[in-house]
């Protein structure tokens, strides 16, 4: 019987053709033991390929027994409790990492990121967004545009407002996962998909998408975008911007390591290794003309921000004289050189 990378077990929302809208998934797994994977495939009689299977009540039972003699209580529990359900529910199995191919796979994956099982990066998304659809997320769940109208005219007929909190393809995290340890003053500007690690702070400017988040602990109180990741003890400054591949990083992997203070205003192109500060209103891209200086403030040369991508202990500052951008390192010229250089 064939091991599996992940297995969720949710309850969602369907629209009335009976596609998926979204899934919940409150205790997905990852990398399932062979028996918890055997009890699974044997009642589903699957064996091999990622697939969503919409369970009903012939499921249940027969499923939380193989669970719980497998050892996966949790989910075995789960399991009967969604016997009352009047909702829909669906088993979503993964045997491999491929990118997501529909509704449940997709938000397998983004429950997985936001339960700590995964961080960014170390699970395929790729197509994500022409997968998932555009959504109107209101006090009532999930709802399809094309069905919101009617349903905003019943709610009236009954007296009742139907609030549209939002429309987008990702709802926000915490209506799926609050992880154990952070505190997020506003929480519809973190992402389901987002990561956060315990010790994390999002303040009311921060913002964290999806594959995307922080180590913890740290403060954010500017903009984590998609793809990035960020070291413990590192802040970023309110306002501060990191250049995520959606919006024009290419295929350069942003991060910011541990210890950074990125400053208010100010933003990244480039990853940052540790101990890194970038100044209040200094925006670097890749291609952002650096003078280097060396450990007594003068000259060294002139390099692209690209060529300092990734390293250690520098300081980025604009000089408030000829507004040339510098950087400066407690690294010798010779060392850094040598860091920077090196194939």
């Amino acid at each position: 019987m064939s091991e599996m990378y992940g297995i969720g077990f949710g309850i969602g929302t369907c629209n009335r053709r009976g596609e998926w809208l979204e899934v919940y998934y409150p205790a997905p797994l990852l990398a399932p033991s062979a028996d918890v994977s055997s009890a699974v495939a044997t009642v589903l009689k699957v064996d091999g390929g990622n697939r969503a299977i919409a369970l009903d009540p012939t499921h249940l039972q027969p499923l939380a027994e193989g669970l719980q003699a497998a050892g996966a209580e949790e989910q075995a529990q789960l399991l009967r409790q969604f016997s009352s359900s009047q909702c829909p529910l669906v088993a979503t199995l993964l045997y491999t990492d491929d990118a997501p191919a529909s509704v449940p796979e997709a938000y397998l994956k983004l429950h997985l990121l936001s339960h700590r099982l995964v961080k960014p990066h170390q699970t395929r998304l790729e197509g994500i967004f022409a997968t998932l659809p555009t959504v109107a997320w209101t006090n009532q769940g999930a709802i399809d545009l094309e069905e919101l109208p009617q349903r905003q005219l019943e709610a009236r007929l009954q007296g009742e407002t139907l609030n549209v909190a939002c429309v987008d393809k990702f709802p926000k995290m915490t209506d799926y996962v609050v992880p154990q340890g952070v505190r997020i003053a506003h929480t519809a500007r973190v992402r389901l998909g987002a990561y956060l690690g315990a010790g994390t702070t999002i303040m009311h400017e921060g913002f964290v998408n999806f594959n995307a988040g922080t180590e913890g602990p740290g403060m954010v109180e500017g903009r984590i975008s998609a793809g990035v990741f960020v070291g413990a003890g590192s802040d970023l400054g309110g306002g501060c911007s990191t250049m995520g591949t959606l919006s024009g990083g290419g295929n350069i992997v942003i991060a910011v390591g541990e210890n950074c203070l990125l400053g208010a205003n100010s933003g990244i192109g480039i990853p940052l290794g540790d101990r890194c500060i970038v100044e209040a209103g200094l925006y670097i891209t890749a291609g952002t003309k650096v003078a280097l200086l060396d450990d007594s403030g003068e000259l060294v040369e002139y390099i692209k921000a690209r060529d300092l991508a990734g390293a250690s202990d520098l300081l980025f500052r604009r000089n408030s004289t000829n507004g040339a951008v510098e950087c400066l390192t407690n690294k010798s010229r010779v060392a850094l050189n040598e860091a920077l250089h090196s194939s």
